[in-house]
């Protein structure tokens, strides 16, 4: 997909993508990932980054007849950095147990592949019978680990962004879309 970084906010912050192009895209991604006959289907939102788009994502599964449990796992690899550290730690982990359990991890960006590979190794480990991933953007940069996304909504070009709760040392993630800083 292409980037159309067309608008800027009042907030500086450069629109990569919009939310009604987010809420198009989600709509279908319910629909792929309904496809996959996924039975009962534990979302584990990867915090805090993911918080809006699992949100969002979680009621497209509904619109397109899936009714899933949904509990939260907050990992940190990046603190208040642009970088990650290059180490994963749990911050707060899941109430409910996966074992036995058909488990969608969702989580916001995709680049270095340590969180989703730490959560997607964690969930295993604790028996999960099936594991998928979704990510809102997957950037097409080398891996530090061999993981891919199961569905990823789109693209990301290999810079920072922000929004659509997405931060930068806490900032930024009340955007409706996704966007990279242009003010300094």
């Amino acid at each position: 997909m292409t980037v159309d970084a067309t608008t800027t906010s009042d907030s500086g912050v450069e629109v990569v993508y919009s939310d009604d192009e987010i809420a198009r895209r989600l709509e279908d991604l319910a629909q792929e990932i309904k496809s996959a006959g996924l039975r009962n289907l534990l979302v584990v939102a990867i915090l805090k980054g993911s918080f809006v788009f699992a949100a969002d994502l979680i009621r497209a599964l509904h619109r397109a007849g899936l009714s899933p449990e949904v509990d939260f796992l907050t990992l940190s690899s990046y603190k208040k950095s642009k970088t990650s550290s290059g180490r994963v730690e749990i911050l707060r982990d899941l109430d409910l147990s996966v074992e036995g359990r058909n488990v969608l991890i969702v989580d916001d960006v995709l680049d270095s592949g340590r969180t989703l590979a730490f959560a997607k190794d964690l969930l295993s480990a604790r028996g999960a019978t099936a594991i998928r991933t979704c990510v809102l953007l997957e950037k097409q940069v080398p891996r530090a680990v061999d993981v891919e996304a199961d569905y990823a909504a789109f693209e990301c070009p290999d810079e920072f962004v922000v929004g659509y709760g997405m931060d930068v040392a806490h900032r930024y993630r009340e955007l409706p879309f996704v966007g990279r800083i242009t003010k300094h």
